[in-house]
């Protein structure tokens, strides 16, 4: 009996949260995939691992586009239709703001976090709820318009806010408002989450973080990230999807513009209908094709048009005592000496000390994610790649070890306690790191960069005109709904839709 049938609907290569996503909604319409990855898990960056006997979460700080169990939003309602089932925690907070100046929790809530942040900056509370009711308009429009074609003027009649706002930056939408700018910097600390200053960060874009995580809040897996892609893993083969693990693909088959294949990197070549791609695009279009001959030159053109958002850096610890001893409150602390995003945007681009922290407690949401008596916490900066280019095979140990460092001390700092004396367990990601572990293109997590030049709006209009090689799907970081969890299962979703759009279109045509 051979491994792998003579043929399949879809070949998905990648076993990430995007490329799962795919294979999910693919076979509930009945269709025969087959889903390749090259580690001996699924999940991607959506995972975890062991150290000193104890599982740790790797990656995932907050889940967006859940939603409470009456009244889930799209990722959580997806989950739910395609039976799978997660134990989802709620994050207690928004986040706790430590800025010159300001020491501030919020809390999930239009109104709710309206009021905090009057608390703190008297006579804003009907200014900051305006611009977050309109944050609010602006993502239910693009929930819609994701799924719906932009040329269709009536649709976009019917979204007067998304099309006042599209073309504007996060930062021009927010002046005109008004706000003192200690409530704009209340405001802003998301932007890392998207990885683009607010100034070249589109409205667009900065609006639906804003919608999501405020209007709706935040959740975590009971059982880590990794919790998501194993049950996804498990449902997609209860119903039908086969999945291989250690199995690299190294080219896509591509004739007369179609694509109708893979080989792997043990030779086998297994052809299929369709294909969807969880790599890069840089990647498939300068090395996986085969052959080459058949990337057209739009695609190089587009690729090197595309500017690469942020990597990252992380530092996750398992300390010897709870939060609550160690001085730890809140479950996620964005801690800066400014909140000047053009300044700490610079910064990133080199090699620390780094001036803008995200810092996560993980218990404060999930109180049995450590043994008892003890804690996780994880500090992270999310730089640009090309600082990290610099770093050499002879100093990559000294310099992660002393950014690892730099964090730790500006961290125990404003905790008031040393953390170096409690850690128990400790791992440094670096861009290396995930560049290694998932093959992410210069160590990229977010994609390409939301900016004004290249935007969410531009990347809808555009879609249909990008697809160089017919069969050939794109899911990750780098497709239209961008970075982030959610947005992975959003853009997985998408690409088995276009598969879907595409075969209906065929029906048609025969009839």
């Amino acid at each position: 009996m051979k491994f792998y049938k003579d043929h399949y609907d879809v070949f998905v290569v990648g076993g990430a949260l995007a490329g799962l996503s795919s294979a999910l909604m693919l076979a509930d319409k009945g269709m025969d995939v087959l889903v390749l990855e090259q580690h001996n898990l699924p999940g991607g960056v959506a995972t975890s691992f062991v150290r000193g006997g104890v599982e740790l979460e790797a990656t995932l700080h907050e889940m967006m586009s859940i939603g409470a169990r009456d009244n889930r939003l799209k990722v959580g309602k997806f989950f739910d239709d395609m039976g799978v089932d997660i134990d989802w925690l709620p994050v207690p907070e928004a986040y706790h703001a430590s800025l010159p100046g300001l020491e501030v929790t919020l809390h999930p809530g239009l109104e709710r976090f309206s009021r905090e942040v009057d608390a703190a900056v008297p006579g804003t509370y009907e200014k900051v709820l305006k611009l977050l009711k309109l944050c609010d308009t602006v993502y239910n429009s693009v929930n819609i318009l994701s799924v719906t074609p932009m040329s269709k003027p009536k649709m976009l009649l019917k979204h007067e806010q998304f099309v006042k706002t599209a073309g504007y930056s996060a930062q021009e939408v927010i002046d005109t408002f008004d706000l003192p700018q200690k409530a704009v910097d209340l405001l802003a600390p998301y932007w890392i989450y998207v990885g683009n200053r607010l100034s070249d960060l589109p409205f667009t874009v900065w609006a639906v973080l804003m919608a999501d995580y405020i209007g709706y809040g935040s959740y975590v897996p009971r059982k880590f990230s990794h919790e998501m892609s194993l049950k996804i893993a498990e449902r997609a083969e209860e119903m039908g999807v086969q999945i291989e693990y250690r199995q690299r693909v190294e080219k896509i088959l591509v004739k007369d513009g179609k694509a109708y294949g893979v080989r792997t990197a043990h030779g086998e070549e297994i052809h299929s209908d369709y294909v969807i791609c969880s790599a890069y695009p840089n990647k498939v279009y300068t090395s996986m094709i085969e052959p080459a001959s058949e990337v057209p030159a739009g695609a190089i053109k587009a690729v090197n048009g595309r500017k690469l958002s942020v990597t990252a850096f992380s530092v996750t610890m398992l300390l010897d005592k709870t939060a609550e001893e160690l001085g730890i409150k809140d479950y996620n602390v964005f801690y800066g000496t400014t909140m000047d995003t053009d300044h700490i945007y610079e910064n990133y681009k080199g090699l620390g000390p780094y001036e803008y922290l995200t810092c996560i407690c993980l218990n404060h949401a999930n109180p049995g994610c450590s043994p008892e008596g003890t804690c996780v916490y994880s500090i992270t900066v999310l730089p640009l790649a090309d600082g990290w280019k610099t770093v050499t095979m002879d100093n990559y140990d000294e310099t992660r070890r002393r950014v690892a460092g730099e964090m730790i001390d500006t961290m125990s700092k404003y905790l008031g306690t040393n953390l170096r004396d409690h850690i128990l367990e400790i791992v440094i990601e670096t861009p290396m790191t995930v560049n290694r572990y998932t093959g992410a293109w210069n160590g990229c997590i977010y994609g390409y960069s939301h900016s004004q030049s290249d935007n969410i709006v531009a990347r809808l209009q555009t879609a249909e005109a990008e697809k160089f090689i017919r069969g050939l799907e794109f899911a990750g970081a780098h497709c239209i709904s961008g970075d982030g969890m959610g947005p992975q299962v959003t853009n997985g979703r998408k690409a088995a839709k276009n598969i879907l759009d595409d075969l209906k279109a065929k029906e048609a045509a025969k009839k």
